[in-house]
Formats: C-alpha cells, sequence, structure tokens
C-alpha cells in the first residue's frame, strides 16, 4: 500500500497541533505538498496540514480521486491554499518512490522531502540514490519520518508510568520497522521507576505497533490515521526550523556518522538548512546497548537492499 509523502519548500506541534495565536501575516510563505493525498494517510494529512498556519499552500498529488480532497479541504477557512493535481505523476508498482524522488528532483530540487512510504528503512536510501544521480542530492534535506514510534513510545510510556501524556518525551532510535525500532525509555522523561519487564515489554509493543492496529483491523487496514498525525507533527517541526524556530529537536531517519550506519534515526536538530545537527544517542541502558546491536544488521540489510534497488 502507498504511503504518503510530504514534499516542503525550502525557504512540535504537541498536543495543540494547530497553534491558533500564530499571527499568518508575519509567518513566511512555505508550500507543502503532499504526494499520495488520496489515500487512508494522504487525506487525514491533508487535513491536518492544512489547518497548521505555517502552510500558505498545499498541494495535493496522487493517481487519482485527488481533486475531490483537494475541493473538500478547500472549503476550511484557513490560510493555506489547495493547489491542483497531476494524477498521472504516479505509477502504482515498486518503484513509486524512485519515480518521485526523479520527479522531486527535476520540479523541486531544493525541497525538504519528508518520507513516509514504506518500508522506510529502504525507500529513504533509494531516495538518497535517485537524488545523488541528479546531481542535487543535499543529505540536509531527506528525512525518514520516524515520528509515529516516538508518538507510540510516549502514549504507551505515559499509561504505564501513570503520568500525563502530554508531559512525556520519549526518543526513539535506529529505523522504522520492527526490531529496527528501538524507545530509550532510559532517557524518557518524566522518569518513571519501571520494571525492567515493564520495559521489555514496551519496548515489544513499541515496535509492534503497526501490527497492532492492522489487527485491531481485522487486516482490512493499517495505521493511517496515527500515521497522518505523526507526519503533521514532523511537518510542523520542519516548517517552524526553516522559519528560524530555535531548538527544534525531533527523531528522524537521516543519513548519519553516529553508528557505522549510512543512515539511522535519532535526535536531530532542525533548522533553516534542514538538519543543522544529527545529536548524540546519548547514554543507554544494557538492555538498550543490547537493542541496538541487535538492530544493526537487518537495518544494515534494508539500507542496502534500497541502495541496490535505485540502482538496477
Amino acid at each position: 500500500m502507498f504511503r504518503s509523502m510530504l514534499v516542503r519548500s525550502s525557504s512540535s506541534a504537541k498536543q495543540s497541533l494547530i497553534r491558533r495565536n500564530l499571527s499568518s501575516g508575519s509567518v513566511p510563505e512555505r508550500k507543502v505538498a503532499i504526494l499520495g493525498a488520496a489515500g487512508g494517510i494522504g487525506q487525514p494529512l491533508a487535513l491536518l496540514m492544512k489547518l497548521n498556519p505555517l502552510v500558505s499552500s498545499l498541494s495535493l498529488y496522487d493517481i487519482a480521486n485527488t481533486p475531490g480532497v483537494a475541493a473538500d479541504v478547500g472549503h476550511i477557512n484557513t490560510r493555506s491554499e489547495p493547489g491542483m493535481t497531476r494524477d498521472d505523476l504516479f505509477n502504482i508498482n515498486a518503484g513509486i518512490v524512485k519515480n518521485l524522488c526523479s520527479a522531486i528532483a527535476k520540479y523541486c530540487p531544493h525541497a525538504l522531502v519528508n518520507m513516509i512510504s514504506n518500508p522506510v528503512n529502504s525507500t529513504v536510501p533509494i531516495a538518497a540514490e535517485i537524488f545523488k544521480k541528479a546531481g542535487m542530492y543535499d543529505e540536509k534535506k531527506l528525512f525518514g519520518v520516524t515520528t509515529l514510534d516516538v508518538v507510540r513510545a510516549k502514549t504507551f510510556y505515559a499509561g504505564k508510568a501513570n503520568v500525563p501524556v502530554a508531559e512525556v518525551n520519549v526518543p526513539v532510535i535506529g529505523g522504522h520497522a520492527g526490531v529496527t525500532i528501538l524507545p530509550l525509555f532510559s532517557q524518557a522523561t518524566p522518569q518513571a521507576n519501571l520494571s525492567g519487564d515493564v520495559l521489555t515489554a514496551l519496548t515489544k509493543r513499541t515496535q509492534d505497533g503497526g501490527t497492532e492496529v492492522v489487527e485491531a483491523k481485522a487486516g482490512k487496514g493499517s495505521a493511517t490515521l496515527s500515521m497522518a498525525y505523526a507526519g503533521a507533527l514532523f511537518a510542523d517541526a520542519c516548517l517552524k526550523g526553516l522559519n528560524g524556530v530555535p531548538d527544534v529537536v525531533e527523531c528522524s531517519y537521516v543519513q548519519s556518522t553516529i553508528t557505522e550506519l549510512p543512515f539511522f534515526a535519532s535526535k536531530v536538530r532542525l533548522g533553516k538548512n534542514g538538519v543543522e545537527e544529527v545529536l548524540d544517542l546519548g547514554p543507554l541502558s544494557d538492555f538498550e546497548k543490547e537493542g541496538l546491536e541487535a538492530l544493526k544488521p537487518e537495518l544494515k540489510s534494508s539500507i542496502e537492499k534500497g541502495v541496490k534497488f535505485a540502482n538496477q
């Protein structure tokens, strides 16, 4: 199933995703495009981005049904103006990301690209290779959106720690699938005295969050609403960084040198150029150190698979 990709022109909404107290008159012009806007993630993501006061222009693209989505959200009385579509932009095959990135390289080479299309562990390396071939790759402007893992870790941790979820922060590192997802509950705030068994169970639930939703939907769907929410959170953070808001830090899957792997998810400081700094992992518990070593082979394989596909 194709999952949406956000593209943002180069120029965290926590619980109150829409910070309505911002004056649109003093906010720079920012264009956001959603590629895959008519799907299960794309539609609610389009709604959330239409409500974001930092967005001045919203463009929606997909292979079908996009004019209806654009007309629908276009009636909402907010700042952004939805654009129309190019329905022939996509192929519905395994090379969809490859084709999209070729189009991005041609039409908006300076955009920040937020990759939601799974498997993110491979699609981000695919995008990087396509951009390299086009001679416009900027590692500071390509992001794998792993925010849903952070959202889940926060929610599950708050439930066990019995603390308000709005006050919780949990970094999540590694990748965006199964065992490559490693929540760092030892760095969670506020700290709670949870047993090793509970932390192990929380880690497993965070890793299996997507499967939990698929099973709850009896195999008839996947995480769409929560993914759209997470995508909108990360997009909002990118927009704030572009606008010069200081100390915007979110977890994301980016080109990285903090491990021996070429791509890795960790805390990233966002700014006017996209990635301003990839932050160190910080102190890890013994359990987390084991998890880090365990995830590396699978993540390495996924990265290599993406690079190989892009160069076929």
